[in-house]
């Protein structure tokens, strides 16, 4: 959508605005570089559009995100969703995914104020599940989201894209996996336990 208003952008662009909401991104880029046609809502809107017909035509989980939810069911652990995505998109990945009996509350940022970095969106869905945020361990794959977790004074575990992995930007989370096969029982031990 972003060719059609005649903006070109590269992977480096895309993740500057990876994890804020889809009208915070486009309003990023506008500002940046304002075009004529379609306004800001409009392309979010288009934008919006196509992602949740791609996602339910071809969405996939990350690796282990799946087994991950199923452990956390196991183990008596309560599962949100807190997403920058709008709730149309949400949606559509848990139909996709077929975990929407498994996730207790589910969060859009669309609603709130401000999406990520602001931890809102995370306060919110804490509520919605009834836990304090210290009680709660974010997983995360984008610098915003954990930012946003954090601020909510959440434990974070992050899996971040494998182009980002050895930023030193991932310091300030409680642990760093290269993938959610390594999401285990040893590991919310260790966060449990304050051993990071």
């Amino acid at each position: 959508m972003f060719g059609r208003v005649g903006l070109r952008l590269d992977e480096q662009d895309v993740r500057q605005t990876m994890g804020l909401r889809i009208d915070e991104a486009v309003a990023h880029w506008w500002h940046r570089f304002p075009w004529a046609g379609p306004s800001p809502s409009e392309v979010a809107d288009a934008i919006t559009a196509r992602v949740v017909e791609l996602v339910s035509a071809e969405g996939r989980p990350m690796p282990g995100a799946l087994e991950a939810v199923a452990r956390c069911a196991r183990w008596g652990l309560a599962v949100g969703v807190c997403s920058g995505s709008a709730e149309l998109v949400m949606a559509a990945a848990l139909a996709r995914l077929g975990i929407e009996s498994q996730v207790a509350a589910w969060h859009s940022a669309q609603s709130e104020l401000y999406g990520k970095p602001h931890p809102a969106c995370y306060l919110t869905t804490a509520a919605a599940l009834g836990v304090e945020p210290l009680e709660c361990l974010a997983v995360e794959d984008s610098f915003n989201g954990a930012v946003s977790a954090k601020a909510a004074r959440m434990r974070v575990v992050v899996v971040p894209e494998p182009a980002t992995r050895d930023s030193p930007r991932w310091g300030f989370c409680d642990a760093q996996l290269a993938s959610l096969e390594a999401f285990d029982a040893s590991l919310l031990e260790r966060l449990s336990s304050g051993r990071g």
